[in-house]
């Protein structure tokens, strides 16, 4: 967790991942390099459990405080000195006005129960738990999850991001989703932004009499990813503190190694994260039968707008195209995805031996299920109760092909399909 300076400390709820202690490591960085924004020290929950250190059992909280390094889930990275591992979640959060989510979904409704009323009650968060819900109910995003579960606002953190590479400092790029809550001081306007929820851009003039609200801030109330109000009620963020908004999470994420591109479309940061793998399984099953690169390159166009359109379709009032299009959360993870990753990897795998991706999740992950499987089976049950599965006809053909309903050799006359 971090905190601004005169009361923002940094919390990161890192859970079993080395994506956790990567961001860790760099708000670490960041908090160092900019004292005028941040208290220095950032606290990482880490889920205790034992070690072996040296030839010597120990807490894993330990090593990473005696010497600086996740051996576990990050091992042979220098994590900073004022990044604290600390095993008790309660504390950890303590006086944090800033949170940072790193954790498996089917955890935050249980941690969030925990730290209801235990929090400060003007904390915002970001959430780095890649993807979104999806049920024949409907669709919900992680970063509200955790934000109704909390009473605060939640943004989001997605892209092209392999762990190992950024810890590395490997050039990369990510999208962090914030749309800045109508009653916290701002300098980015949000795309629905009130005469209080932004302070105008340089240079532009705002003389109407309209712009000047009266309404106290405590009383304003955010939007929710669908643009309807919210039903969490928000304290304010302090004026004294520096504003919570694009230029303070920019300050505390990006990184020479780690560059960051500020949006305000959480939706569709989130949505790209999930229907992203049922792309990737497709070009996985062109690509395993041997149909090369033009292939792939057609299922990604394919994918991409079908994307695009679910995002429209669902959550129209806020999504941007132009998170799909131009963000490395949108495009640049689609392709990093279609160009291997474990669900790239099942599709072609099963392909390539003539077994189902069924198959290859029970010899090559014990068992375990690929992402892309689960969202593709999800995404079809909520579009066919809509009636609407075969606006989508990739998904449903990538759906179809796990089910045996259809084959690779189908995709040809899927893909003139979405041509016509």
């Amino acid at each position: 967790m971090a905190q601004l300076t005169g009361g923002t400390r940094l919390q990161s709820l890192a859970q079993e991942t080395g994506m956790g202690s990567t961001i860790a490591k760099i708000a670490a960085e960041n908090t160092r390099a900019h004292p005028e924004l941040f208290e220095e020290q950032v606290q990482m929950w880490v889920y205790e459990e034992d070690v072996t250190h040296e030839g010597k059992t120990e807490k894993l909280s330990h090593v990473i405080n005696t010497h600086h390094e996740n051996i576990k889930y990050l091992p042979k990275i220098r994590l900073p000195t004022n990044l604290v591992a600390n095993p008790s979640l309660e504390d950890a959060v303590q006086g944090s006005s800033i949170l940072i989510f790193n954790l498996p979904h089917q955890f935050i409704h249980r941690i969030c129960t925990q730290l209801k009323g235990k929090i400060v009650p003007y904390a915002r968060a970001i959430s780095c738990i890649k993807g979104v819900d999806v049920s024949d109910e409907g669709v919900s995003l992680f970063s509200e999850w955790i934000g109704d579960g909390l009473g605060i606002y939640c943004g989001a953190l997605s892209g092209a991001n392999l762990a190992s590479e950024i810890a590395e400092e490997k050039l990369s790029e990510t999208t962090i989703a914030y749309d800045p809550p109508p009653m916290d001081n701002s300098r980015n306007p949000s795309r629905t932004a009130t005469p209080r929820s932004a302070t105008p851009a340089r240079g532009e003039q705002r003389d109407s009499a309209a712009e000047l609200s009266v309404t106290p801030l405590a009383d304003l109330q955010h939007r929710d990813a669908r643009g309807r109000i919210s039903k969490t009620r928000l304290t304010p963020v302090p004026p004294e503190y520096p504003p919570l908004d694009h230029v303070t999470f920019k300050a505390l994420f990006q990184r020479p190694y780690f560059l960051v591109s500020m949006v305000s479309d959480v939706a569709g940061t989130s949505l790209s994260g999930a229907l992203k793998n049922i792309v990737a399984l497709a070009a996985g099953f062109v690509v395993g039968k041997g149909w090369g690169n033009n292939a792939k390159s057609a299922i990604m166009r394919v994918g991409l707008l079908e994307m695009i359109k679910f995002g429209k379709e669902f959550f129209g009032e806020t999504v941007s195209t132009a998170t799909f299009t131009k963000e490395s959360a949108g495009v640049a993870d689609l392709i990093t995805s279609c160009s291997g990753g474990r669900n790239f990897n099942g599709a072609k795998l099963a392909v390539e031996r003539g077994l189902s991706v069924q198959e290859i999740e029970q010899q090559e992950l014990n068992g375990q299920k690929l992402q892309g499987t689960s969202t593709a089976a999800e995404v079809h049950s909520f579009l066919q109760k809509r009636g609407l599965e075969n606006e989508y006809p990739l998904f449903t053909a990538v759906y179809d092909i796990l089910e045996g309903r259809k084959t690779v050799d189908d995709i040809p006359a899927i893909l003139a399909k979405a041509q016509s």
